[in-house]
């Protein structure tokens, strides 16, 4: 007895595989010959960031992505609905509700109308509310998608199924997948920077933009307006800059030491990790620094040198990408409007949330067409899915009008980047229950995106586990008529 349990304590798994017949031992030669992470497209290991040719002729050669955390009321900003308006107080028809859930509301909720005055602006006579007074001006630079769908109504998997095609974590995010593709254009920056503002991160986490399976250096590198720009990159105290060069000489020589023995891809992207971040201590400060920026800029985007706002990372957005990053993400908390208090209400709480953000919007707008960056910059903006057009349950009996979850349809807008300006695509019902033109995924704006930016996403892949993924899974289709 006590033989037996020597002989199966010393049994591996891959043992057991091997010995349990052709099927099982072919999964297994199979799983190790296919689990192996492997990019499809060529990337040299010390130099992963370098920048590389897109499938064909791009429009765009780098992304802003402006989310709005938690999901703005579309209904009372871009998609106006005078039915609804009228026919606000009524009982929700019950073939709206019938077998749904949503988030904060049951029984037979009230119609709501949008409280908010709407006008027609621009040559395009887009259809605006006042809460975004300084889109107006810009409104002929935007490409709005009032047909956007979801199938997730909470915030979290929402929002990575936005940004890395899956509602679940692990898979990559989509500036992850950009700098893959396109590397960047300055060594001594990252190739993709994340500005988190109203101090708390998105609802993904660092999910949201992380890498996934993709070799590390290609996850966002959250930079701050506020104190050090990346924290852990500045040199401790006693220690110079020639000390830090000798450091990460000797730690080089470890890694390429332990990259011959074990041969891990992990190994050399670490190596060109802490060679970036090296680069970085010179870089960084300079280019996140806007007191350098003309009294005029920092007043046109509401900038105040040495604090932490949104209108700050609206600034470093454009001095970023200006210096050849190729993907900025900022994440602005404070878009969940429910009307449970008056900060998340559709009347002041949306004034107050607005006047701190649409100002610096179309300022980086202006900004970069004037600088000449509009062209060939694609900015996006949006939630991670859409408000409902009745009453959320629990404000029912307040004088604060708010708006639950709600996946079926949402607004979302593209500018610069090769994009139709002025435009306006797909539909929704007369009272905003529904897509009745051009429904719009997830996926399918990433497709068009990474389109933008000269990819073919079906093409744009990287095996693991066996399988070759991408940003769209096996979904997507390009939106040709937003494209100008």
């Amino acid at each position: 007895m006590k033989d037996h349990l020597a002989n199966l304590q010393h049994r591996t798994r891959r043992h057991f595989l091997s010995s349990s017949g052709v099927g099982l031992g072919a999964i297994a030669l199979s799983s190790l010959d296919g689990g192996l992470a492997k990019a499809d497209i060529p990337i040299n290991p010390t130099t992963p960031l370098e920048s590389r040719k897109p499938h064909f002729d791009a429009r765009a050669k780098r992304v802003i992505y402006l989310h709005l955390t938690g999901s703005p009321p579309n209904l009372d900003i871009y998609d106006y609905k005078p039915e609804l308006v009228k026919r606000t107080n009524q009982d929700c028809p019950d073939e709206f509700l019938k077998g749904r859930t949503f988030a904060f509301t049951s029984g037979v909720p009230k119609l709501l109308g949008t409280p908010r005055k709407f006008a027609q602006h621009g040559q395009s006579g887009t259809w605006l509310s006042d809460a975004v007074p300084n889109f107006h001006r810009v409104v002929d630079e935007m490409c709005f998608i009032h047909s956007m769908n979801t199938d997730q109504f909470n915030h979290a998997p929402a929002e990575l199924l936005i940004y890395t095609g899956s509602p679940r974590s692990g898979r990559p995010s989509m500036g992850s997948w950009t700098t893959y593709g396109l590397g960047t254009e300055n060594q001594d920056l990252p190739g993709f920077v994340v500005l988190i503002s109203s101090g708390v991160q998105p609802n993904g986490g660092a999910n949201s933009y992380g890498s996934g399976f993709l070799p590390s250096v290609f996850q966002g590198v959250q930079c701050r307006s506020k104190g050090d720009p990346v924290l852990y990159v500045s040199d401790p105290p006693g220690m110079d800059r020639s000390i830090r060069r000798r450091s990460l000489d000797t730690l080089k020589e470890l890694n390429q030491l332990q990259a011959q023995e074990l041969g891990h891809p992990e190994t050399t992207t670490r190596i060109a990790q802490y060679e970036l971040a090296y680069r970085m201590q010179a870089s960084v400060p300079e280019v996140m620094d806007i007191s350098k920026e003309t009294k005029e800029t920092q007043e046109a985007y509401n900038a105040k040198p040495g604090e932490s706002s949104f209108a700050n990372n609206c600034l470093l957005a454009r001095r970023l990408v200006e210096q050849g990053v190729r993907f900025v993400q900022l994440f602005d908390w404070g878009w969940d409007f429910h009307g449970t208090g008056k900060e998340t209400g559709l009347t002041d709480g949306l004034t107050n949330k607005w006047a701190m953000t649409d100002k610096p919007i179309a300022a980086l707008i202006e900004d970069l067409r004037q600088r000449g960056l509009l062209e060939d910059t694609l900015i996006v903006c949006g939630g991670e899915f859409g408000r409902t057009p009745f009453r959320e349950g629990r404000t029912a009996a307040s004088e604060v009008l708010g708006r639950d979850h709600f996946p079926d349809c949402f607004t979302m807008w593209m500018a610069g980047g090769g994009v139709r300006g002025g435009f306006n695509y797909g539909r929704t019902d007369e009272l905003g229950f529904g897509v009745v033109e051009n429904k719009v995924t997830p996926h399918d704006l990433q497709a068009t995106i990474l389109h933008l930016l000269g990819f073919n996403h079906e093409q744009l892949t990287y095996r693991f586990q066996g399988r070759d993924y991408r940003l769209t899974d096996v979904h997507g289709t390009v939106i040709a008529d937003v494209i100008s």
